[in-house]
């Protein structure tokens, strides 16, 4: 089982930063992907980013490449930091960002269902 608590979301400007964390708890979390999901009102939730335990498998939607960077601190096998920096925030940004894991040692996948363990979301709003 995997417990995971996200923090750090709030009401910026375009071209702002922001960085979210995500506290990952439980066994063994080596072993565990780690990654980030949007939703934005009316729109279906999208992946974001994801990370394996050390950073040496790391995948971005296309959509945030040079904005965004997934990082991952993963020296304590039952808790787990993981970070969401975001630069040049723009209004199509705004969503509720989740953190998101499964199982396995390399981020082969993208979708919203192969991903079990979630927290609840932190409201990231974005104004022109």
């Amino acid at each position: 089982q995997v417990q995971l608590v996200e923090s750090g979301g709030g009401l910026v400007q375009a071209g702002d930063s922001l960085r979210l964390s995500c506290t990952a708890s439980g066994q063994s979390l080596g072993v565990y992907i780690m990654g980030w999901f949007r939703q934005a009102p009316g729109k279906e939730r999208e992946f974001v980013a994801a990370t394996s335990r050390r950073g040496g498998s790391i995948v971005y939607a296309d959509s945030v490449k040079g904005r965004l960077t997934i990082s991952r601190d993963s020296d304590k096998s039952d808790k787990n930091m993981v970070y969401l920096q975001m630069n040049s925030l723009k209004p199509e940004d705004t969503a509720v960002y989740y953190c998101a894991a499964y199982r396995g040692l390399y981020v082969s996948t993208t979708k919203a269902v192969d991903y079990p363990y979630w927290g609840q979301g932190t409201q990231v709003t974005v104004s022109s």
